[in-house]
């Protein structure tokens, strides 16, 4: 599983020219589910964006998370995070989740961050979305958690 995970002053989501959903200050997040990812990687990946300490303190240091500053999530899925580009110029998507194993996954991992009380938007599992921010900093993460085997 990863998540491209980006400190944003604002976000959104559009669908077909309309507004879907919109954060505030928070966390863009761009969640990739790849084969092999379980409710394990979910929680690991949940637990490790809410804590996250990437915004700053009074100091100037990077010492608060998305809960510490009353901050806002988004997340949106992108199956592209997956891609394989090591080879050749077409990235290879042999390493995504199937579609319905990765929206459960998805989902899940959105269920686990609004228990935490953190304010949560969504894009659309598989459509085709216009992704509006303005990145804070700019503050870029990628989270990886690899699947565990059994």
């Amino acid at each position: 599983m990863k998540a491209l995970v980006q400190r944003v002053r604002q976000a959104s989501v559009t669908i077909e020219e309309k507004l879907y959903s919109q954060i505030g200050q928070g966390l863009l997040v761009l969640l990739g589910v790849e084969k092999g990812d379980t409710e394990k990687e979910a929680e690991w990946i949940a637990k490790k964006i809410s804590a996250l300490r990437i915004f700053e303190d009074e100091a100037g240091k990077m010492n608060r998370s998305v809960r510490d500053i009353n901050g806002n999530l988004l997340v949106v899925s992108q199956f592209t995070l997956a891609g394989d580009t090591s080879r050749g110029s077409r990235p290879g998507f042999e390493h995504a989740a199937l579609p319905d194993e990765a929206k459960k996954l998805y989902e899940f991992t959105v269920q686990k961050l609004r228990e935490q009380n953190i304010p949560t938007e969504t894009g659309v599992f598989q459509a085709d979305m216009q992704v509006m921010l303005i990145n804070d900093g700019p503050v870029t993460f990628m989270l990886e958690k690899a699947p565990a085997h059994e």
